[in-house]
């Protein structure tokens, strides 16, 4: 199925990076032992988006930096709590001034940390996109005794009193694919993650 992209149909410029998701994620989908069954294609996205963003995360962000904010933020909280115990009106007023010059670095932290999700953000709408009508509108939902193609596989249709949807997987329970994608995204970027060094979680 040729990938013509749904949201940014009307950008004719983009037309080449279609082509170029289509020639490169369209084989993907190929790989699936199981025809019209997407398990394989979207684990395999799922990891190609887990290193980009974990890569983008570890490029632009100073990881360094914002474990010694949180280190600082835990260690100004303890303070206060003691100050605050102790009754002691200075100490609780110098520890609370510490705390506002935190805020001011916390910021730029804050601001440092947007700048993965403004790199990525395209890019994986783009194969989004391209997962919602390459991989996903072609998918197969059995109901004995019919089979049903769908359409929109993420939403649950009607047929008379019937409800049925996509499940991309019955191993250990029926999971549709967005589901599917977020366990493995999930589980890629932990492995990612300290694989690159990273010291703590999401």
């Amino acid at each position: 199925m040729a990938y013509q992209g749904s949201f940014l149909l009307g950008i004719s410029w983009l037309q080449p990076v279609f082509d170029a998701m289509n020639a490169v994620l369209n084989p993907l989908v190929q790989l699936d032992p199981t025809p019209n069954n997407p398990v394989l294609t979207v684990f395999v996205i799922s990891a190609l988006i887990s290193l980009l963003t974990v890569t983008a995360q570890k490029l632009l962000v100073d990881q360094d930096k914002m474990n010694e904010m949180q280190a600082n933020s835990k260690a100004l909280q303890k303070e206060l709590r003691e100050a605050q115990k102790s009754g002691d009106a200075k100490q609780i007023a110098k520890v609370q001034a510490k705390q506002t010059d935190m805020m001011q670095d916390q910021s730029e932290v804050m601001k440092m940390s947007f700048r993965p999700m403004i790199v990525t953000m395209v890019p994986i709408l783009l194969i989004f996109d391209w997962m919602w009508q390459s991989a996903i509108r072609s998918l197969i939902v059995v109901f004995p005794p019919a089979v049903y193609y769908c359409t929109l596989t993420p939403i649950f249709h009607s047929l008379g009193q019937m409800l049925y949807g996509g499940n991309i997987t019955t191993i250990p329970f029926g999971v549709g694919w967005l589901w599917w994608y977020f366990i493995c995204t999930f589980g890629m970027s932990q492995i990612i993650r300290k694989f690159m060094g990273f010291k703590n979680g999401f």
